[in-house]
């Protein structure tokens, strides 16, 4: 399942906010992303288009399956991703930065494996 870098970003972001429970809306995908509302509402229609998400009449967007395997799967990323590097004596928010950037182009064999590190040392 391969999309684009940006399509995985948006659907982290609904996955982040639909766990803090309430509706998600364009809006606070905008917000959390800092980008504009057209953006979003463009990426909102090809995610749309695409079998990703689904919008109610009232504007609130909710993750179909494949868009929730999806952000689970880069969600699950940031996180490891992040907890490795603060780990390594980097700031929280600065890893939080860096695991957003590695998170995407990362193989499966090197998350796995950093994974795995974690996991024995349980810090995750």
């Amino acid at each position: 399942m391969q999309i684009r870098e940006s399509a995985e970003d948006y659907l982290e972001a609904i996955l982040v906010l639909s766990k803090k429970g309430g509706g998600v809306r364009s809006v606070d995908i905008a917000s959390m992303l800092s980008v504009s509302k057209p953006s979003v509402s463009h990426a909102m229609k090809l995610l749309r288009e695409d079998g990703y998400i689904a919008m109610d009449r009232y504007g609130t967007v909710t993750l179909l399956d494949k868009g929730a395997e999806i952000a689970s799967r880069i969600y699950e990323r940031h996180t490891v991703l992040s907890k490795m590097l603060e780990g390594l004596g980097v700031t929280p928010e600065v890893a939080k930065a860096d695991a957003c950037k590695i998170e995407h182009d990362l193989s499966q064999e090197s998350f796995q494996k950093i994974k795995e590190h974690l996991l024995q040392k349980g810090e995750i």
